[in-house]
């Protein structure tokens, strides 16, 4: 097997490249080591002919979003990340809107209140990308993508293109058939269509404006962050937040890691905060969960790379 260097050469790849970035400027926490090399493709075209490449030389790959929902090693990850960030287009479309993968997820809500267009006030301040959002279903303030999504574009593992509608019976809280598990899995979000409705330019704004001081309110802009890092659990009869609350954890610290003190289910890189340190402070609220409910919480986030 080439080294990374060796197979961007030998492939001519023509757009950005870097070696060593540290992957803590491309993660919502703030946290995480290098990318042995980070590259970034500038058009679908571009990315199936890497992946292509890629699973022919056996290199293994890693596809970054906008960093949300995501906690990097301190050692960084080996081999190829693909950065979709040069995808990154908004356009109207017959439903609505539509936006390419490495589009920010904030772009795409001022997009729509910019041309009047309602349905995603919900995700107003809500980190990463469309890409991310999409793969994971993104949910907050009772409402999740696939109420808006009404295509998704991706590249199959195989190489092939597709394109789907969300189906309810493989969309559900969080979950969606491109996660582990699914039908899908391995493949690549491309981007999405969204269904929106004509609205009021004022009043779409101000529900924007409601739900981020509602964000800011809980701290989700104090200090870098993934958001909630647990997943909620109806079978557990209250939020993940107001069960870590009871067990003690709201401003709790341990090493560099820290848990907010607004909001116990956003664990907050108060400066300086290592991966091992926020692996351990999740490892420590899944143990208390446990240990004192008999709950099982799942993490939200994405725990990736080399320790």
């Amino acid at each position: 097997m080439p080294t990374v260097r060796e197979f961007l050469e030998k492939i001519k790849f023509d757009g950005p490249v870097s070696y060593g970035e540290l992957l803590s400027g491309r993660t919502t926490f703030r946290i995480g080591g290098p990318a042995e090399a980070l590259v970034e493709p500038g058009s679908r075209e571009s990315l199936a002919a890497l992946l292509s490449a890629a699973r022919a030389e056996g290199l293994p790959v890693f596809i970054l979003g906008g960093g949300a929902n995501l906690l990097v090693g301190d050692g960084g990850i080996r081999g190829l990340v693909v950065a979709l960030k040069g995808l990154a287009g908004i356009r109207r479309s017959e439903e609505g809107l539509w936006a390419d993968a490495g589009a920010a997820v904030t772009d795409l809500v001022e997009a729509a209140a910019e041309a009047g267009l309602s349905g995603l006030e919900f995700a107003a301040g809500l980190p990463g990308s469309v890409g991310g959002a999409a793969y994971m279903n993104a949910r907050c303030y009772e409402r999740e993508f696939a109420d808006v999504v009404v295509r998704i574009d991706y590249l199959d593992p195989g190489g092939t293109f597709g394109r789907l509608s969300p189906d309810r019976g493989e969309w559900a809280y969080k979950r969606t058939p491109f996660m582990p598990g699914g039908r899908l899995s391995g493949s690549v979000v491309l981007g999405a269509g969204f269904r929106l409705v004509p609205g009021d330019r004022a009043a779409i704004r101000a529900r924007m404006r409601e739900l981020e001081a509602d964000r800011a309110a809980k701290g989700h802009f104090d200090f870098p962050c993934a958001g909630s890092v647990f997943k909620n659990d109806r079978r557990f009869g209250r939020p993940t937040g107001k069960i870590l609350d009871e067990l003690g954890f709201r401003g709790r610290r341990l090493g560099t890691a820290a848990v907010s003190e607004k909001h116990a289910n956003i664990f907050v890189n108060p400066g300086g905060a290592t991966a091992a340190d926020m692996r351990a402070l999740i490892d420590l609220a899944r143990r208390d969960a446990r240990e004192r409910f008999g709950y099982e919480l799942e993490p939200e986030v994405v725990i990736v790379g080399e320790p």
